[in-house]
């Protein structure tokens, strides 16, 4: 297994992540038995990041996670998880105020059977709560040694810069870590998310890297997902967003590198991802202990550099405005200089 430091942080964790959401969701998740195969096996293959959050099947997730990690040494792993969802009937019960934050990492840390978490994240924007009052609450507990690091997911790139900035006049916590779903056929992040967590130290954490099981080359063109997919049971949500002519063009090209490197897709969509340098750590959701053995086959193994542009070309995606325009016009501000500085760094520079 290799290892990558998590943002501008002396912490280091497995570039493979061991997401649980599917533990103990009905219908396509896995029950308390599988889960718990699945952790040992994960730690056994030398994997030490593992990620969950309170909404995941109700707080089922972080129980399963937390009965299974009584088998293992506890300080030798890193656990996430988050919060921001609705988590009861109560008006406070969401969100990022002082008020629920403080009560959503002790309900967290009960279900975990923990008294510490290692990466505490924001599951998303809070358009109603100060900026200032999350980054101050999320700072208390780092202090209070209930909070190791803390991270954010789901943010624009215009509010990891803000946050980090407040943090940084008031003397607070930092963020280390951004989780945002990023794969082959969704690249969005790559237009302001992506560079903004690289301007400020953050790790980037990919959710969805096989874009829900989609890039395993089991969907076919022009018809519905199998019955008993993840998918069939997510299509208002799964289709919409990756199902199109040009995902489906990559899923070709992945079909025709994996019969030269002896790759499945699985493997090449995730080693795409981790090709990136500012990628820290792809975040799996195997539903089998074969699932998991499948996509650990890329703990070590790259991409060389031809393929990596050949599935990037295949996506067939613009970075459009103001990209577009940097591009074509940088030339008149460059050239006379002997070598760039060493703060330099393009935007789309992936090393």
């Amino acid at each position: 297994m290799n290892y990558r430091y998590l943002g501008r942080s002396g912490l280091l964790v497995s570039r493979i992540c061991l997401g649980t959401m599917n533990f103990g969701m009905k219908d396509w998740g896995c029950d308390k038995q599988v889960s718990s195969k699945i952790i040992g096996e994960f730690i056994e293959s030398g994997g030490n990041f593992i990620d969950t959050a309170d909404v995941y099947s109700d707080g089922i997730s972080e129980e399963m996670l937390g009965i299974a990690l009584r088998d293992h040494q506890r300080d030798d792993l890193v656990i996430a998880t988050k919060s921001w969802f609705r988590m009861g009937d109560s008006p406070n019960s969401k969100g990022l105020s002082r008020k629920y934050i403080l009560e959503a990492v002790e309900n967290s840390m009960r279900r975990l059977k923990t008294d510490y978490i290692d990466l505490y994240q924001v599951h998303g924007p809070d358009w109603f709560t100060p900026m200032e009052e999350t980054m101050r609450a999320l700072d208390d507990l780092v202090r209070q040694g209930k909070v190791r690091y803390i991270g954010c997911s789901n943010y624009y790139g215009w509010q990891i810069v803000k946050a980090n900035a407040i943090a940084e006049h008031y003397g607070l916590e930092r963020f280390i870590s951004g989780q945002h779903l990023y794969n082959i056929v969704r690249r969005d992040i790559e237009r302001e998310i992506l560079p903004a967590c690289a301007d400020q130290g953050l790790g980037l954490l990919c959710w969805s890297p096989l874009a829900s099981g989609f890039l395993s080359g089991r969907y076919e063109r022009n018809q519905a997902p199998p019955e008993g997919s993840r998918i069939s049971y997510r299509k208002n949500i799964d289709i919409p967003r990756y199902f199109s002519d040009a995902a489906f063009d990559v899923v070709d090209e992945l079909k025709i590198i994996s019969n030269e490197t002896n790759k499945n897709l699985t493997q090449l969509s995730l080693a795409w991802l981790l090709y990136d340098q500012r990628v820290t750590s792809v975040i799996i959701g195997p539903r089998t202990v074969e699932q998991l053995n499948d996509s650990l086959h890329v703990s070590e193994w790259n991409l060389s550099p031809e393929q990596h542009e050949r599935l990037a070309n295949a996506s067939n995606f613009s970075q459009g405005y103001p990209m577009e325009w940097v591009d074509s016009s940088y030339a008149n501000i460059s050239g006379i200089e002997e070598f760039s500085p060493g703060h330099f760094r393009h935007p789309m520079d992936r090393n």
